[in-house]
């Protein structure tokens, strides 16, 4: 989908809906004669490479010139300080209750001012990569942060012929415009002590300042992109997707949807030990059509954690950037990474499309399956979820615990089990939009819907290989469900060491106490935020129901 680029002065003069004070103010920044376009990947690499602070490792970028760069490209490291993850307090989103759009937009007019003595870069992606879905973005950011800007197009689409042609053909929405992002991390004030990120989700506009985290700037653009798809028929996802090329030509197609450190990009890019021929679309962010089931990948690369991946790990053969991990001499005097979390926690890597060599960008076939990843102590290892509502209202009460990808408030237990809708923390439009699209999904395109607890049950730990083994087994369509207790929407497939006693009381209390609170997390949708997030009442009837079964 390409976004519309200019406009007749009849149109402007028409107060063309597709701008706002937000996006004007945004906007404008980009055309200051302080302002230099980076036209390439190359080019900005050997801006990165020369960036202060950035250490350019001995460690060679494996096939360059098949990911836009020069033959003899190294893997560049840049460490950030104290912060090493997103800060969910620095957002705000204009539309949501008290959110004072005036105010920030003329405290934005302030942060674009202060730069004008600065060289600003202005570089171009996209994000979708079919011509189904393609939102052309641009990033205005300041000299000396040249590896952000680096990561920030390794991480999305640069612009070459090809792309640049596919956009061109791509389906047009004269309704949305191409997504502007300013930022500066260098900025500061004393109304945000954490930062600011700014989104004008309608306006497809955003600011992101006082904040140096890479990840603020790839889910912020995926942020603006998500929106855009959740407009316009697609279900907006945060999760990995892959298809089973099964013997006798059937194809199985599965989501699996969880945070950082729920097992999404262990079960997307797992190999099965070769019992199958596995195709990739992404492990973290892509669409899903509710009008045919098809699915879009909206980044060509990869941003991994790099703790589970030590130096040894075959899989770094892949990197392309690396940020907040440590850096050491071998015994021949190269430079190379120590990426198991020593400097700090949620070390982070961006890797290539080569990673995984059976990656699509597209899946054709409609998705059959879609797992919420959740780790809820009270669950057995799966679930099958029967019916629309409750399969949807399960993802909207998504399951899990904090990890290290998130900079946490003051005050906030980090060991506290949370909830994050559709494992999105993201979202810049109302928890219904994507409540509407999945039950969508489950209702009209027949998608089956499954639980797999990745976390404990109770006190024992649910190994990798036994999420692995059913996930294997919904593939092979060798699965054995049966009613579970006195629920009537939920079926357990046994697994030994893994079956829930019903007759045990203190088990039945804990499960009681969870149901309870994913029944109390939707209610208070109505009241959070004024009611933004409100789901409608059959979400929550649905909820009530299960913890009334439990007994």
């Amino acid at each position: 989908m390409s976004t519309k680029i200019g406009y007749t002065w009849e149109e402007i003069r028409a107060n063309n809906p597709l701008l706002s004070m937000a996006r004007t103010t945004i906007e404008t920044a980009f055309y200051g004669n302080n302002v230099v376009k980076v036209n390439s990947l190359k080019e900005c690499y050997k801006l990165a490479e020369k960036a202060p602070g950035a250490i350019v490792t001995d460690l060679p970028v494996e096939r360059p010139e098949e990911v836009g760069l020069d033959e003899g490209s190294k893997v560049i490291l840049f460490n950030d300080g104290t912060i090493t993850g997103r800060t969910a307090a620095a957002r705000r989103i204009a539309g949501e209750p008290g959110v004072d759009v005036k105010k920030i937009v003329g405290e934005i007019r302030d942060a674009i001012y202060d730069t004008r003595k600065k060289k600003m870069y202005h570089a171009q992606a996209y994000i979708g990569l079919n011509e189904d879905f393609m939102i052309k973005a641009h990033l205005l950011i300041p000299e000396t942060h040249e590896t952000l800007l680096y990561n920030w197009m390794l991480n999305f689409q640069y612009i070459n012929d090809t792309y640049a042609k596919m956009y061109e053909r791509s389906k047009k929405y004269e309704n949305e415009g191409d997504i502007y992002f300013f930022a500066d991390p260098d900025w500061s004030h004393p109304d945000y002590p954490l930062g600011l990120a700014f989104f004008d989700p309608t306006h497809n506009c955003a600011c992101v300042l006082g904040l140096r985290y890479f990840g603020e700037l790839k889910k912020g653009t995926l942020t603006l992109a998500w929106g855009i798809a959740n407009r316009n028929g697609y279900a907006s996802c945060h999760g990995g997707q892959k298809r089973y090329n099964l013997p006798g030509g059937e194809k199985f197609v599965v989501g699996v949807f969880g945070l950082s450190g729920s097992g999404k990009s262990t079960i997307t890019h797992a190999k099965h030990g070769g019992k199958y021929d596995v195709t990739v679309l992404h492990d973290d962010a892509f669409i899903i059509s509710t009008k045919d089931g098809s699915s879009v990948a909206l980044e060509p690369s990869y941003f991994d954690k790099t703790q589970d991946y030590p130096m040894v790990s075959p899989d770094n053969k892949y990197l392309l950037s690396v940020q907040n991990v440590g850096a050491t001499l071998d015994d021949q005097g190269h430079v190379v990474l120590v990426t198991e979390d020593l400097r700090n926690g949620n070390g982070r890597a961006i890797k290539s499309k080569l990673w995984s060599p059976n990656r699509v960008d597209k899946l054709d076939e409609p998705i059959n399956a879609i797992f919420w990843l959740m780790k809820d102590p009270a669950l057995p290892p799966i679930l099958k979820v029967d019916g629309p509502v409750l399969s949807s209202v399960m993802g909207a009460a998504l399951a899990t615990k904090r990890t290290t990808a998130e900079r946490l408030a003051p005050g906030v237990d980090p060991d506290a089990l949370v909830f994050e809708s559709y494992a999105n923390p993201f979202r810049t439009y109302p928890l219904a939009g994507d409540y509407e699209k999945f039950k969508e999904l489950f209702a009209e395109r027949n998608v089956d819907c499954y639980i797999l607890n990745t976390g404990f049950f109770m006190d024992k730990k649910i190994p990798k290989e036994v999420t692995l083994g059913c996930v294997e087994t919904i593939v092979e369509g060798k699965g054995s469900f049966h009613p579970w207790g006195n629920f009537t929407g939920l079926e357990i497939m046994e697994i030994d060491g893994f079956v829930p006693n019903w007759e045990d009381e203190e088990y039945k209390n804990v499960l009681r106490a969870r149901m309870n609170d994913r029944l109390q997390f939707v209610l208070s949708r109505d009241e959070a935020k004024g009611g933004y997030d409100k789901l409608p009442d059959e979400a929550k009837d649905a909820l009530r129901k299960l913890v009334e079964q439990v007994g």
